[in-house]
């Protein structure tokens, strides 16, 4: 697949990972969650292993939400349940209301990827944007008005409210026809190789990899960039 920007209209990307910083902006969270519960005096010696054990069993619910395998509810009983377990909390002391606590927080954080603004200005001057989130409807709307993003978008699309998450063909074919659009004029720009890159293009729509970490690249994805400005040359 080629990017081939004279023929593109439309532009859908995700949020979380992709313009909106999820792991910075959970990371300022938890820092200040941490103190807040005193989870030291709990026996969490270190917020830093804490923190990188919350992430690591966050991206493998979040890749279970994608495909459906379990729902918002479990992915938010499990994620702190299981890290305070692994980091051999005992269950009588795990803190009540700390996912809760969490979920008003962190969706304030307003860390966005390098030159965000920028390139999403830019873009929106030469086509029609739009967001596809897998994300929850109250948490994405507060991300989104927090960090004024919200004018360069035409539509947000949350999957919450469609009932299809990506890689659901579903959620695509709702995008594409909310905004008046044909799958050979559109481009999916996200992280998520199941979620945003192999959903779209099953779905028959281009999609561009956005790959900040520099992790390796499958042959069949042919399209990356490392930093959102990146499209500005190749948009």
């Amino acid at each position: 697949m080629n990017i081939r920007s004279s023929t593109y209209k439309h532009l859908f990307f995700d949020l979380d990972h992709t313009i909106w910083d999820f792991d910075k902006n959970a990371e300022e969270a938890l820092h200040e969650l941490y103190g807040i519960y005193g989870l030291k005096e709990l026996g969490l010696d270190s917020a830093g292993l804490f923190i990188e054990t919350y992430t690591r069993n966050n991206h493998k619910l979040w890749a279970e939400y994608h495909l459906g395998k379990i729902t918002k509810d479990e992915l938010r009983e499990a994620r702190f349940k299981q890290t305070f377990l692994q980091l051999g909390m005992s269950p009588e002391l795990i803190p009540a209301g700390f996912e809760d606590a969490y979920v008003k927080l962190c969706p304030t954080k307003t860390n966005l990827f390098p030159d965000a603004h920028e390139t999403l200005q830019y873009l929106s001057s030469k086509y029609n944007l739009h967001l596809i989130s897998n994300g929850f409807l109250e948490s994405t709307t507060i991300k989104i008005g927090g960090t004024d993003i919200a004018k360069y978008f035409q539509h947000v699309i949350i999957s919450e409210v469609v009932g299809y998450n990506k890689p659901h063909r579903g959620i695509f074919e709702h995008a594409i026809n909310l905004a008046g659009a044909f799958i050979e004029e559109s481009l999916m720009i996200g992280d998520s190789l199941e979620a945003d890159v192999y959903g779209a293009m099953n779905f028959g729509m281009d999609a561009i990899y956005f790959n900040p970490n520099g992790l390796p690249k499958p042959d069949d994805v042919h399209a990356q960039i490392t930093h959102l400005k990146e499209l500005t040359s190749l948009l």
